[in-house]
């Protein structure tokens, strides 16, 4: 990317040591900042479990603050400031995200800085946390896997988020897409409190690392920040794989579920054969949002409004993976019927059926996407972390331009890569087989 790229979102490197990438988004909408620590690893069957569980431990007290209640404490005395962790995934890739969000010391009335009471309690937190005995509180550590179980247990409350989320999983079961990155119930049952810590000591010391600062930094800050980051003892950064993007597929695959639920679910999943670093990406978003992206799409107006089949429908993208899902929620007795109808918008588009108003409806939604992803600061900073994830280089008016380029031709050139891989339908336990 381009200095001139760069200066546009005001991201800048800073520096990097010892596997740890450190920038910064300047920014003077806001007036709280926020520091985000990043690790990233191979999403893995044998690991996962044990990825989710650390960060939920280490939450839990520092050597200096060993209680929750003394982190509450403590983040009273910075204004209120704000801390969180957990995991996520981006395409084949584990996410362990640390957060601390404080206010900025130019309103700040302190003698202490601000920043640098954000930064150290976000270091202890992760590499000095409280132990007992030379190893993690086994309280702790019990109580954090029943709260991991009850969250991984209480997915299916959200049938939406589950029936689309459950379709990716059984698509990609041979992935390791496929992993939730939560893990399982059973996996975090078996966990012991020895078997994490020597886990948790081996991921902070080796996993690839990014922190993003929001908020301008003066040079004294500058300074402490490459000293305390510099200070931190790391092994040898562990390597990261390539996730599976392209995929051509030669047999649909359909799977039913059966839940108590009083509407059925159904899910498409699609391989879109696209990289986020092919020119075709900007072209697939525009496909996605003519097809499903909004009132003005065809499935939301000739599934829902016209044929009055669905409840709801949308198409979404999963970028880092190249995969579209489109997800709906109908009658029982009316899933061949919906899904001949969807599959029949994906076959319009492919004719270069695409109207004036679709086209220019379905620009001018990302653009307002896009545009709103700049009011909130951690959406700023997924954003740029996602850039470095699938190895793009976009600004948010480099997006922009991008996608204002794309033409109708473009749009229906993508079709041709898009295939039906996995047909899901969450269904009741009273319907009749189908």
């Amino acid at each position: 990317m381009t200095d001139t790229a760069r200066s546009q979102e005001n991201l800048n490197k800073l520096f990097e040591v010892n596997g740890i990438t450190v920038y910064n988004i300047k920014s003077r909408r806001f007036k709280t900042n926020t520091i985000n620590i990043f690790f990233q690893d191979n999403l893995n069957k044998n690991t996962v479990a044990l990825n989710a569980l650390f960060p939920s431990v280490l939450r839990r007290g520092t050597h200096k603050l060993p209680t929750l209640k003394d982190i509450n404490l403590y983040l009273e005395e910075l204004y209120g400031a704000v801390f969180d962790c957990g995991v996520g995934k981006k395409g084949e890739r584990q996410i362990i995200h640390f957060y601390f969000e404080y206010l900025s010391d130019k309103y700040a009335n302190a003698e202490k800085s601000n920043f640098e009471g954000a930064l150290e309690f976000l270091l202890d937190i992760i590499y000095r946390p409280a132990l007992k005995d030379g190893s993690f509180n086994p309280q702790y550590v019990e109580q954090e896997k029943t709260n991991l179980k009850m969250l991984i247990e209480s997915r299916t409350n959200d049938k939406v988020q589950y029936s689309m989320e459950r379709c990716y999983e059984l698509m990609c079961r041979e992935e390791p897409f496929g992993l939730y990155e939560y893990g399982t119930a059973g996996q975090i049952e078996v966990i012991t409190a020895e078997e994490l810590y020597k886990h948790y000591k081996e991921k902070v010391t080796t996993l690839p690392a990014d922190i993003f600062i929001t908020g301008e930094l003066d040079e004294s800050d500058m300074e402490y920040l490459k000293n305390r980051v510099g200070s931190i003892d790391r092994g040898v950064t562990k390597g990261l794989t390539t996730g599976i993007v392209k995929k051509y597929i030669d047999k649909v695959e359909y799977f039913e579920d059966k839940m108590d639920v009083t509407q059925g679910k159904l899910s498409l999943g699609f391989r879109t054969n696209i990289t986020p670093k092919e020119d075709d990406y900007y072209a697939l978003m525009v496909y996605s949002g003519i097809l499903g992206g909004g009132m003005h799409s065809k499935l939301f107006q000739n599934v829902r409004e016209k044929a009055g089949l669905a409840y709801y429908i949308f198409a979404g993208l999963e970028k880092f993976k190249g995969l579209m899902i489109i997800g709906s929620g109908i009658e029982f007795k009316e899933k061949d019927h919906a899904k001949d109808l969807i599959m029949e918008q994906l076959e319009a588009i492919r004719a270069g059926k695409i109207s004036d108003y679709e086209f220019e409806a379905t620009i001018k939604s990302l653009e307002t996407g896009i545009h709103s992803l700049k009011d909130s600061q951690l959406q700023v900073v997924d954003f740029n972390f996602s850039q470095l994830v699938s190895q793009t280089h976009d600004t948010f008016e480099g997006i922009l331009a991008k996608i204002r380029r794309v033409t109708k031709q473009d749009v229906i050139n993508v079709t041709g890569k898009i295939q039906l891989d996995t047909v899901y339908f969450l269904t009741s336990q009273e319907a009749e087989a189908v």
